[in-house]
């Protein structure tokens, strides 16, 4: 009994293997499709590195299933078909005008132009007092130069009767004066333009120097009164200093009589 078990398993045995052998030559058997429209689903696995990695496709997959030889393989599901995406709404007008339209440049600030003016400080008698101011005024001034004029002083006011022709007539004029009571006189031999004449006097205010005048008129001679002048050197310290800083220059100025005045630039 035990023989007879063997022997059956082993002719089943046979013909198993005898299939295998003539169905089963790759392992498994091509999955055809019933329609032959319908594209061929492919795994990731089995497309290329750079489509799989770029655009992956969702695609449902099922493991593979050997059926029967007789039995029809039904039709492989197909890829769902991608949605297109919606191309991206215009920009508004406003954007877009917004985004044309280049930034202003932006602007650098600079600062405001400094003026400049120019004094003429003096008249100074000698130049140490010139030195002086010029060392004072040296932090608010941008540059300065010393020039030297000639002036005309007046020392006073005369009165005088012309000059004669000969010393003896300037004398008989001066006995003359006497005679009338008009002291107070003297003859000038000096040389000179005044040479021979007769002076009645030297003033400092023209006032009385015309009183004077008057008096020796009014005896009969013919008195005459001028000025009493003489040139002499004058510095001035020419000056150009900041707009904002004429008033510091002004109180800055110690000697006598110099004062500050507009000129001319250099």
């Amino acid at each position: 009994m035990l023989l007879r078990l063997l022997f059956v398993l082993l002719i089943a045995l046979n013909i198993a293997v005898a299939a295998w052998l003539l169905l089963g030559e790759s392992g498994t058997h091509a999955v055809e499709t019933a329609d032959k429209g319908v594209p061929e689903l492919k795994l990731l696995t089995e497309l290329p590195v750079a489509a799989a990695t770029a655009a992956p496709v969702a695609a449902t997959t099922a493991a593979p299933v050997v059926p029967a030889p007789t039995t029809p393989v039904a039709p492989a599901a197909t890829a769902p078909a991608p949605v297109p995406t919606p191309p991206p709404a215009p920009p508004r007008e406003a954007e877009k005008v917004a985004a044309e339209t280049p930034a202003p440049p932006a602007t650098v600030p600079t600062s405001p132009k400094r003026s400049y003016r120019c004094l003429a400080v003096g008249p100074f008698a000698n130049q140490v007092d010139l030195r002086t101011t010029r060392t004072a005024l040296a932090a608010r001034t941008v540059r300065s130069r010393q020039r030297q004029e000639q002036t005309t002083e007046s020392h006073g006011w005369r009165v005088f009767l012309p000059a004669q022709a000969t010393r003896d007539e300037a004398l008989a004029q001066a006995k003359r004066l006497e005679a009338k009571g008009i002291k107070d006189y003297f003859v000038v031999t000096a040389q000179g333009e005044l040479q021979n004449s007769v002076a009645l006097g030297l003033f400092h205010d023209p006032a009385n120097a015309r009183k004077r005048r008057d008096e020796v008129i009014a005896a009969g001679f013919p008195a005459r009164m001028s000025e009493r002048t003489e040139t002499t050197p004058v510095w001035w310290l020419d000056v150009v200093v900041p707009d904002d800083a004429s008033n510091e220059v002004r109180r800055g100025i110690r000697a006598p009589g110099a004062t500050a005045r507009p000129t001319g630039c250099f």
